[in-house]
């Protein structure tokens, strides 16, 4: 036994077997229910020759097979791998063969994609279908229906002795370029993911049985409806790491502001879990529109993470809920969780392109060269993560050379490519994304605090900010913009007079693009390329 995924939740299982491990539509699950599901499965998978390594590809919308699916991967030691069902047939290609995969898991109404692709991933040999109410005929594909393969395996926990060195893939688009699979060893992204660190002390797991006592003893388990989907790493851990520790967790099959509501009153739940201002923006659109209709006496807590969670958001929830804790989570998918900020009534507002947040554990902001900035320098650094990181990106070593480096006191660290600084009491800053910061006459600009500001206007509903060609400055700032329905749409004008009481002039929009919708992956990132393809047409 050890710090491995499956260990963990096996764990749990003992701990509280009867105590609902999830809760999905109308329907819940015990512990002991998902294991069992799990169990079945995964001697399924087993008996069709996958096991230590095999990259088993998920392509669903949130459900309990998904989250079974992953469970009874990490059982037999094999890789459970997302994929983002938004995506077309080349981005569905590239990641199939990227990744490896020799099976998948699908909602049947995916079924043509995948027939169109399978023909470029000669591994990919092994089918496993969803139902979904799509009625799509998946015998081309030679698919076995989920309900079968479960009911193929045994539903015993007999499985060999499992490492703390196996593997956990998270593939990721960022915010520029194709996926990349994020390699862990469990027991590292344990640590960096997935509660070996509490949140709130810094203190470390000590033992494999830590958590599963804490859930024993817990007189009741902390509900949380999480929002995003499971393709994203976010949803996984929330999952996870409640579960480590004999908690409930509440999907949604989609996202719907309305429901998530509606869900929190019905499951009557402690916690949602959210994705910055992409999901928190028309949940509160709805409440502060609907919000008699709901009982939310439950609720005390609000988590973010993963996007951007603007001041002005985070004030809307308060003055609905003024008992309300907001916790914004900042980290990713190389480089962990590396700090948080807890707020409430008062707030804090952002500096920079995000918040002011504890520093995490192992968490660390570096110079040029790979030196811990002093606090209170104000020097602007990359921030990075020490320890327990990733192993390095999936079949890419030029990228992990880049991200992955060693400085000059011989210790390793992963270096995403996010700006950050250290105020003089040793909390860190968010400023932005290396890889879209904006370069105009000498002076970076990071996108996420334009973005910020811009939000903040009564006829901005979102906003994303790029760099785009100027034969003076090298590049000068956009704005495209997603205008409130309700209201005449902003004038550039208008937004420059707003953005002047806020931040410095040469980071003020010189150009207004208004578009329908911005464009944001299902996790709430913006896309920027999307984004700058809009601003350089319109030039």
């Amino acid at each position: 036994m050890a710090f491995n995924i499956a260990d963990l939740f096996e764990h749990a299982v003992d701990a509280v077997p009867d105590r609902v491990a999830l809760v999905v539509g109308p329907d819940q699950h015990t512990f002991a229910e998902i294991d069992e599901q799990a169990n079945r499965l995964a001697h399924h998978l087993s008996d069709a020759g996958f096991s230590v390594g095999d990259h088993i590809g998920i392509y669903a919308e949130n459900s309990v097979e998904w989250i079974v699916a992953m469970v009874a991967a990490f059982k037999v030691r094999a890789v459970p791998i997302n994929v983002n069902y938004r995506y077309v047939a080349d981005e569905l290609s590239y990641l199939f063969d990227n990744a490896d995969l020799v099976a998948i898991v699908h909602s049947a109404k995916f079924t043509p994609r995948i027939i169109a692709v399978r023909g470029t991933v000669p591994g990919l040999r092994h089918f496993i279908a969803i139902e979904d109410g799509s009625g799509e005929d998946t015998s081309e594909l030679g698919s076995i229906p989920f309900a079968e393969a479960l009911a193929s395996g045994s539903p015993e926990r007999d499985f060999g002795e499992r490492s703390p060195d196996d593997h956990y893939v998270l593939y990721t688009g960022g915010t520029t370029g194709m996926p990349k699979g994020v390699v862990w060893r469990q027991e590292d992204v344990f640590y960096a993911l997935g509660g070996g660190v509490d949140a709130y002390t810094n203190e470390r797991v000590t033992h494999e049985l830590q958590l599963a006592e804490k859930a024993a003893a817990a007189a009741a388990p902390l509900i949380t409806l999480c929002t995003p989907p499971l393709m994203h790493g976010a949803a996984q851990w929330a999952t996870l790491r409640f579960w480590f520790e004999g908690n409930t967790v509440v999907f949604l099959p989609q996202f719907d502001p309305i429901e998530v509501w509606a869900t929190i009153e019905r499951t009557k739940a402690n916690a949602v879990m959210i994705t910055g201002d992409a999901m928190g923006r028309p949940m509160i659109e709805a409440l502060e529109q609907e919000g008699d209709r709901f009982d939310l006496s439950s609720l005390f807590l609000v988590t973010s993470s993963a996007a951007v969670f603007s001041p002005t958001v985070k004030d809307r929830f308060l003055e609905h809920m003024p008992n309300l804790m907001i916790v914004d989570a900042i980290g990713s998918s190389e480089g962990g969780m590396n700090g948080m900020v807890s707020m409430g009534k008062g707030g804090t507002a952002m500096k920079g392109g995000g918040p002011t947040v504890a520093a995490g554990r192992d968490a660390v902001v570096l110079d040029d060269e790979l030196r811990p900035v002093e606090p209170g320098s104000g020097v602007i650094g990359k921030i990075g993560r020490k320890g327990n990181i990733p192993v390095g990106y999936h079949k890419d070593p030029e990228k992990t050379a880049a991200t992955f480096l060693t400085g000059p006191d011989g210790v390793r660290y992963v270096v995403p490519g996010d700006f950050a600084t250290v105020e003089a009491d040793g909390s860190i800053t968010l400023l932005g994304r290396g890889s879209v910061c904006i370069n105009s006459g000498g002076e970076k600009i990071f996108p996420e605090e334009v973005e910020a500001v811009l939000k903040a206007h009564p006829k901005v509903f979102d906003a994303v900010v790029v760099g785009v060609p100027s034969e003076r400055w090298g590049q000068t700032v956009a704005a495209v913009v997603q205008a409130r329905p309700e209201l005449d749409p902003p004038t550039l004008e208008e937004l420059d007079a707003h953005s002047r009481n806020h931040i410095a002039a040469y980071k003020v929009p010189r150009q207004l693009h208004l578009v329908d919708e911005i464009l944001r992956s299902p996790a709430g990132k913006p896309d920027y390329p999307w984004a700058t393809k809009v601003a350089t047409e319109a030039q």
